[in-house]
């Protein structure tokens, strides 16, 4: 990493952008307080995971796992570039992900757009890259609902928002407590940005004030910097699947790496008392990753806490299956293990 470039605004954070991760985190631990008493007996994990899982009877042996989330301000870089048929491929195949660490595969997907006015051909352009993820996911798009809510949105602005629900078999459902020491860390790449870090971007490149550095190439590449920030979301079931179309019985844990890196969302899948030994040496931080430290100044630890910087996925795997997976996974690499936790930390991060 090479942060603190000459000439640039000096260590940027995502806080400066609006964006408080701290606050956040303690928000969701009070929300987590007030859904508690919500929960029944047929909800076998709720918030804390990446996807909620139901059981819906005990003569059932399928459990259902849901999860929703938005595309964020990814939309603005979507607005500057007049092009929006790639970010409904974005939420299908986030919320995808937020599901496969249960094991779950999905089964129907739903979506809420809000916007300012009725706008036929955003919405056909929306629609577009919905209706696509959901066929190559084997996903039914089965409804949703597009509000005009004027004065809520104001003038091209749109929110996309997507809820998801997939199915497990009870014999097969991923839990953290699966874990141990020793276990192996598998890394899969990410195919950008994904759906995280665009406010931190947007502050970086001064998007909003003048959106022509997107028109820029990419240093080292023939890619203009907007085009590489609209690379969708990529979707991780086909490379997870097994021949059934399971998830893959080798898989002990995944770790989604979305808001808030490696740090939040890898011990959100390992047993408690464990740490996740990483080493981020392992990989090569992708350019745009790169381009985006070096214009900000920001320094490495919050680069890795806001941005996925190449990987996209962790599996967690035993060490007799681990060559398995990096043989039969295209594009995977070995980035740690598991081992006990000695200290305060749930992740150790070597290279940093």
């Amino acid at each position: 990493m090479d942060a603190g470039a000459e000439g640039t605004i000096a260590g940027l954070t995502y806080r400066d952008a609006g964006v408080d991760l701290d606050a956040a985190a303690a928000a969701k631990v009070r929300i987590m307080e007030l859904a508690k008493s919500t929960l029944g007996t047929s909800v076998l994990s709720a918030q804390g995971g990446f996807g909620g899982v139901i059981d819906p009877g005990a003569n059932s042996n399928t459990l259902l796992v849901s999860s929703t989330d938005s595309v964020g301000t990814k939309l603005r870089i979507a607005q500057a570039m007049g092009r929006h048929n790639t970010i409904g491929i974005d939420i299908v195949n986030h919320c995808i992900n937020d599901i496969l660490p249960a094991g779950a595969v999905p089964l129907f997907f739903l979506d809420y757009i809000g916007l300012s006015n009725f706008d036929e051909t955003l919405l056909a352009e929306i629609l577009e890259g919905l209706s696509a993820a959901c066929t190559d996911a084997g996903c039914a798009l089965l409804g949703g609902e597009t509000a005009t809510l004027p004065g809520i949105y104001h003038g091209d602005d749109y929110d996309l928002v997507g809820f998801i629900v997939g199915t497990v078999q009870r014999d097969r459902l991923i839990k953290p407590e699966n874990t141990k020491s020793g276990d192996v860390l598998i890394g899969l790449p990410s195919s950008g940005l994904h759906t995280n870090g665009y406010s931190l971007v947007r502050k970086v490149f001064g998007v909003d004030e003048d959106s022509s550095a997107l028109q820029d190439l990419l240093p080292g590449t023939e890619i203009k910097l907007g085009d590489a920030l609209l690379v969708p979301h990529r979707s991780y079931l086909p490379w997870l699947k097994d021949n059934s179309g399971a998830v893959r019985r080798e898989v002990k844990g995944l770790g989604h790496n979305t808001g808030g890196g490696i740090f939040k969302n890898v011990p959100r899948v390992i047993a408690k008392g464990l740490a996740a030994e990483i080493d981020l040496r392992s990989w090569e931080t992708p350019p745009l990753f790169q381009h985006i430290q070096r214009s900000g100044g920001i320094d490495d630890l919050e680069m890795f806490r806001v941005f996925n910087m190449g990987l996209g996925m962790v599996i967690v795997t035993s060490e007799k299956d681990a060559d398995r997976l990096l043989n039969s996974i295209e594009g995977s690499w070995l980035v740690g293990r598991l081992v006990e936790q000695t200290g305060d930390e749930r992740v150790i991060a070597k290279g940093l």
